[in-house]
């Protein structure tokens, strides 16, 4: 058995009175999910935080700088790869749209794209996600 960490964000902007989030389209299993990577797993992220890691994800795999608002619930979940399971946490962070352009993603992500708060659920690919995203949800439509 193997222990994995990453962090995320969960991106929304407020545009023409609407709420819009950012959601993306993972290349190789095609899910539909929210930004978030490793964290410490290449030497040169050795020592990054929980913010730090999330902070680079959403820019590497979606173009988009966030603010940290305040951080979620973790998300927990077991999966198989490569013969070996894996519990997996990740910790998410609501964040508030600052800059970027969604068309400067990285090759991980196939589409990256701002969706009306309304039309999440529907769209996340994972239980998981979509866990998160009601807690994410509620805090956002105060």
């Amino acid at each position: 058995m193997k222990f994995e960490f990453s962090a995320g964000g969960i991106v929304f902007k407020k545009e023409q009175g609407k709420i819009l989030i950012l959601l993306c389209q993972h290349s190789q299993h095609h899910g539909w999910v929210f930004p978030k990577g490793f964290i410490g797993d290449k030497d040169e992220f050795k020592g990054q935080s929980k913010e730090e890691t999330a902070l680079r994800e959403v820019k590497e795999e979606t173009g988009i700088i966030g603010k940290i608002l305040k951080p979620l619930d973790p998300s927990t979940y077991w999966y198989e790869m490569d013969g070996i399971k894996r519990k997996k946490t990740v910790y998410f962070f609501l964040m508030e749209f600052v800059s970027g352009d969604i068309k400067n993603h990285d090759w991980e992500m196939e589409n990256v794209e701002w969706l009306e708060i309304d039309s999440i659920k529907d769209k996340l690919t994972y239980s998981s996600d979509k866990k998160v995203w009601q807690s994410a949800k509620k805090i956002i439509s105060k």
